[in-house]
């Protein structure tokens, strides 16, 4: 009864550990490796399902952006709207408050430009619509997310299902007005498509030249007040932990309120560029699911600005890409088109895991304990 019993715990053959650092350069391997994968698999997929070369595939992919120089600076301006909500959502997701409501915004900010077209556009001069249009959009998208982060900051609700909500109220309400608009039309159409009142000129032979000019200013910008300034570092302070920010001295609660204003601003201005730069109409579509794809756009790239334009651009070829395949080749449908997409998304974002984390074999972990 005395004798004491000992079991022998045995050791899982993986450990996964997190990494504490990891060089830049090996960073980026990981990341082209994880391509580099993703093509393998795809092409295996591509020869086994339809017998088709995948390399002719991928070359007919890649001229979705680049057959023609139309096709590249209209894929520009895909990445300009994708890459302006991607920066809008950079400093609340680096203060981990999960602004899922992008799409809403941006829905407001063009709901507001179209309200100016509609109204004012007529009875101002030019160069005051378009200021009016601005200042209408900014606001429309800066209400839109200020909402939840009041809501967070006094009684702490989920942002996460609260600003995932004001997208579906968004949507109904710029549905609704739309419905108006159009009356017995099938469509709602170009706004004040008689008089081009409230449209971006053009510049350079396009009217979306406005729109990447903005989303350039916008991203040095950003990348200055996230890593220069005093609102930025507070941001980063409560990113990492709130309890630290209240002990600094960091006001939590207006950082909240004051960083989701900014982030809704300028999705706002998104819904401006996409009305007033690219299509003239407004619709539920406007967003075109961009605000959901700008959460992948800025996680990877680590709320760096300067590697969201990469990212932004790497996802631009892929849907263009799609598209291109989708009516090059009877064999690959949408279906398939997307499923191409999708598994190098997946890689891509799989790699994250590897960057952030090591994988470490029982041999090797006994190893480096012995020789530690």
């Amino acid at each position: 009864m005395g004798e004491s019993v000992k079991y022998a715990v045995k050791e899982p053959l993986v450990h996964i550990t997190r990494r504490t650092d990891i060089r830049s350069w090996k960073a980026w391997l990981i990341r082209v490796a994880s391509v580099v994968l993703a093509l393998i698999v795809n092409a295996l997929f591509i020869y086994s399902v339809t017998g088709l070369d995948p390399v002719k595939v991928y070359t007919v992919m890649i001229q979705g952006t680049f057959q023609s120089t139309y096709n590249f600076l209209t894929s520009m301006r895909d990445v300009a709207l994708l890459l302006c909500i991607a920066i809008a959502l950079a400093p609340a997701f680096k203060m981990r408050f999960w602004n899922i409501g992008a799409e809403g915004q941006v829905l407001m900010g063009g709901l507001a430009t179209a309200l100016v077209m509609i109204y004012l556009g007529n009875a101002m001069p030019p160069w005051l619509l378009m200021v009016t249009m601005f200042a209408a959009s900014i606001a429309a998208g800066a209400l839109w997310a200020v909402i939840p982060a009041i809501f967070k900051a006094k009684w702490k609700t989920n942002e996460t299902l609260f600003t995932l909500m004001m997208n579906y109220i968004a949507i109904n309400i710029v549905d609704c007005l739309t419905n108006i608009w159009r009356g017995s039309k099938s469509s709602m159409g170009q706004i004040n498509a008689n008089t081009q009142a409230g449209w971006f000129p053009r510049l350079l032979g396009y009217r979306f030249t406005i729109n990447i000019i903005i989303v350039l200013v916008l991203t040095v910008v950003m990348y200055i007040y996230l890593k220069y300034t005093k609102d930025g570092y507070e941001i980063a302070v409560i990113g990492e932990s709130e309890n630290t920010a209240r002990y600094a001295g960091i006001n939590v609660k207006r950082a909240i309120v004051r960083t989701l204003l900014i982030s809704g601003a300028i999705c706002g201005l998104a819904g401006c560029i996409t009305v007033a730069g690219k299509n003239q109409t407004i619709s539920v579509n406007t967003a075109g699911g961009y605000g959901f794809t700008a959460i992948i756009v800025a996680w990877l790239a680590k709320f760096n600005t300067f590697y969201m334009m990469l990212i932004a651009f790497i996802l631009i070829v892929l849907e263009k890409g799609a598209i291109q395949i989708a009516s090059a080749y009877t064999l690959l449908n949408d279906y398939a088109a997307d499923i191409i997409t999708g598994v190098i998304l997946f890689f891509i974002l799989g790699s994250e895991f590897f960057i952030n984390y090591r994988v470490v074999f029982r041999a090797r972990r006994d190893r480096e304990e012995e020789q530690a």
